[in-house]
C-alpha cells in the first residue's frame, strides 16, 4: 500500500554536541528581550511566561524575533516532543540566543546502557536541509572519511569516493590513510587550533576552499601529497550493481535514502531481478538514513508481495498526548506500510509516480552493516524482521536510532526534535543500542544481536570486491553457515580500536552531514 508523497516531511536523528544547560527559573515573568546581535534578538515584543503553563505554538509561528521564535520552540517541543514532561522548562527571556534555547529542550535521561537518551537533537537552515534531503548536496572534495579514533593518536582513511569528484579525478580510492591536512600531523596534533586546522581541511563548509593532504596508501605504504579544492558534492547513492557467486546473487551499494536514490534502486532491482539472483547482498555500512518511505520500498523489493502483503513496515508511535491523531499532519495515525509503487521523490520525478515495483520475491537478505548505518537503514532490518524475511548481518553494530522526527521550518531554521519511535508489524521497536551480529564481541553497549558475523570493515579491498572482508564473510556465510573468527573493529585487517585521549577530537560537525541521518516521510 502506498502513501502520497506530495507535501513531504522529515524524520530523522542527528547526532549533535550536548551543550552546557544554564539554570532554569521557576515562577513567571514578563519581559522584553532586547538582544538583537547577528539577527539572533528580539525587537521588543513583551511575552507573559508562567512555568508549566503553554500558549499552542501557532501563536508564535513564523514570527521572527527572537523572543518569539524561542515561545514557538517551547510550545513546539511541549506539544510533540516524544519525552515532552522531561524537558526542564525554563524562561526563554533568560537564553539570549534562539539556538542555545532550543538546545535546552531536550531530555537529559540516559539508556540502560548509560548512553544519551536523546544523541539526536540539531537544527541547521532550512535552504540547506532541502538541498541535502532532496538532492544529497554537499560541500567536499567527493571523498568519505572514516575516523576510526577520532583523538590522537589517530587513525582516519578514505572509505569510499564519490565519481567525477575532485578525489576520484585524484586517483584518490578507499584505503587512503590521512597523514597531514595543510601540514598538520594528522595522527599527533593535541593543540586546539591545530585540531581546528585538520576538521577545518577535512570537512569544508564552504566551496573553493584549497586544502593539501598527505596519504599513504595502505596497500603500498606509499605516501601522496595531494591539494584538493572544495566544491559542491552531488553524492551518487546506489553503486557497483552486480552479480557474485556464478550469477546468483546479486549485491549493490546503498549509501543514501535521498531522493534521487528512488529511480537507481528500481534499475538495480529490475537488473537483478532480470539476472535471475536467489539471493541478495545490500552494502549499507555507510547509509545514514533518509526517506522511511523509501526503505519501506527497499524492503519490498526484496521480500516481494506474497512475503509483505498486509504487514505493517513502521507503526509510529507519538508521546501520550497524542494516541490517535499524528500531532503534526493532524491526521489519524496510520502507519507505514510496505510500499509497493513508485511514489516520486524526486522533484522531476524519472518515472510516473504510481509505476509498480520489481521485486525478487527473497525470504532472506543480507545486509552489511558498520556504526555507519542508521535511521532508515535500520528500519529495513526491523521491517523485515516484523514480516518474519530472514535476515543476516554481516558487519559491526549499527548506531540505534528507533526514533523519528518530522523536520520543522520556522523562520528559515528548520529543527530536528525527536517524536515519535518506530515499531514493527510484531510491535518491536527498542533497539536505541542498534543492531549487532549474534557473535559481536563488545559488551559496552546491548544492541539486539542478529543471525550473522561480527566482521572488521576492510580497507584493504574495495568496496564489492569479493575479497573484501564483510563481503566475502557473506558469501562464506551463504555457502557454508560459519563466521570466520569475529572482529568488529573498523579495520584494514586489524586497526587498532579508537583509544582514550583527551586531546582534541577530529570530527564532522557540518550540518548538511548530520542531516544524512534522518527519516523522511511523506504526509498520510
Amino acid at each position: 500500500m502506498a502513501i502520497s508523497s506530495t507535501n513531504k516531511f522529515a524524520l530523522g536523528l542527528i547526532n549533535c554536541s550536548l551543550l552546557v544547560l544554564l539554570s532554569g527559573c521557576g515562577g513567571g515573568s514578563t519581559m522584553t528581550d532586547n538582544n538583537n546581535s547577528n539577527g539572533d534578538g528580539d525587537t521588543g515584543n513583551s511575552i507573559n511566561w508562567t512555568q508549566g503553563v503553554f500558549q499552542p505554538s501557532s501563536n508564535f509561528d513564523q514570527q521572527c524575533q527572537a523572543l518569539n521564535e524561542k515561545h514557538w520552540l517551547r510550545s513546539w517541543s511541549n506539544e510533540t516532543y516524544l519525552w515532552y514532561d522531561e524537558i526542564v522548562d525554563r524562561d526563554p527571556a533568560l537564553t539570549p540566543a534562539v539556538s542555545d534555547y532550543f538546545n535546552l529542550l531536550k531530555t537529559e535521561q540516559i539508556t540502560d546502557s548509560g548512553a544519551k537518551k536523546d544523541n539526536f537533537h540539531s537544527s541547521l537552515p532550512t535552504a540547506q536541509w532541502e538541498a541535502q534531503s532532496q538532492s544529497g548536496v554537499t560541500f567536499g572534495y567527493g571523498f568519505k572519511v572514516k575516523l576510526i579514533s577520532p583523538s590522537a593518536p589517530r587513525q582516519g582513511v578514505i572509505s569510499y569516493t564519490e565519481p567525477n569528484s575532485p578525489a576520484s579525478n585524484a586517483n584518490l580510492a578507499r584505503g587512503f590513510e590521512i597523514l597531514e591536512v595543510d601540514g598538520v600531523d594528522f595522527v599527533n596534533a593535541s593543540t586546539q587550533a591545530e585540531v581546528d586546522t585538520l576538521n577545518a581541511g577535512l570537512f569544508p563548509t564552504q566551496t573553493g576552499k584549497n586544502t593539501t593532504f598527505l596519504f599513504k596508501d595502505l596497500n603500498t605504504d606509499e605516501t601522496r601529497e595531494v591539494t584538493l579544492t572544495s566544491q559542491t558534492i552531488s553524492s551518487k547513492p546506489v553503486t557497483n550493481v552486480k552479480t557474485l557467486a556464478d550469477g546468483s546473487v546479486g549485491y549493490f551499494q546503498f549509501n543514501s535514502h535521498n531522493a534521487v536514490a528512488e529511480k537507481p534502486l528500481y534499475d538495480a532491482f529490475n537488473n537483478l531481478k532480470a539476472s535471475n539472483v536467489t539471493d541478495l547482498i545490500i552494502d549499507i555500512r555507510y547509509n545514514g538514513g533518509g526517506f522511511l518511505q523509501m526503505a519501506s520500498q527497499v524492503a519490498y523489493m526484496i521480500a516481494g508481495a506474497e512475503n509483505t502483503n498486509g504487514k505493517i513496515f513502521e507503526r509510529t508511535i507519538f508521546n501520550d498526548q497524542h494516541p490517535t491523531f499524528n500531532p503534526v499532519t493532524g491526521q489519524r495515525l496510520e502507519p507505514v506500510m510496505f510500499t509497493d509503487e513508485f511514489l516520486g521523490f524526486a522533484d522531476n520525478p524519472a518515472l510516473i509516480p504510481g509505476t509498480p515495483l520489481p521485486t525478487l520475491n527473497l525470504e532472506r537478505v543480507y545486509l552489511l552493516t558498520t556504526a555507519s548505518t542508521c535511521s532508515a537503514s535500520e528500519a529495513i532490518m526491523n521491517g523485515l524482521r516484523g514480516a518474519d524475511v530472514e535476515v543476516i548481518q554481516i558487519g559491526a553494530g549499527t548506531c540505534g536510532k528507533p526514533y523519528g522526527f518530522y523536520a520543522t521550518d520556522n523562520c528559515d531554521i528548520t529543527y530536528f526534535s525527536i517524536q515519535f519511535t518506530g515499531e514493527n508489524h510484531k510491535g518491536f521497536g527498542e533497539y536505541a543500542d542498534g543492531f549487532a551480529p549474534q557473535n559481536t564481541t563488545d559488551n559496552a553497549r546491548l544492541p539486539v544481536r542478529v543471525e550473522g558475523c561480527a566482521v572488521a570493515d576492510d580497507f584493504s579491498h574495495q568496496l564489492g570486491d569479493p575479497e573484501e572482508a564483510m563481503l566475502k564473510a557473506a558469501l562464506n556465510y551463504r555457502a557454508s553457515g560459519s563466521c570466520p573468527v569475529a572482529s568488529s573493529i573498523a579495520s584494514k585487517q586489524g586497526f587498532a580500536p579508537a583509544r582514550f585521549s583527551d586531546t582534541p577530537a577530529v570530527q564532522d560537525t557540518r550540518a548538511a552531514t548530520l542531516a544524512e541521518q534522518n527519516k523522511i516521510l511523506p504526509s498520510q
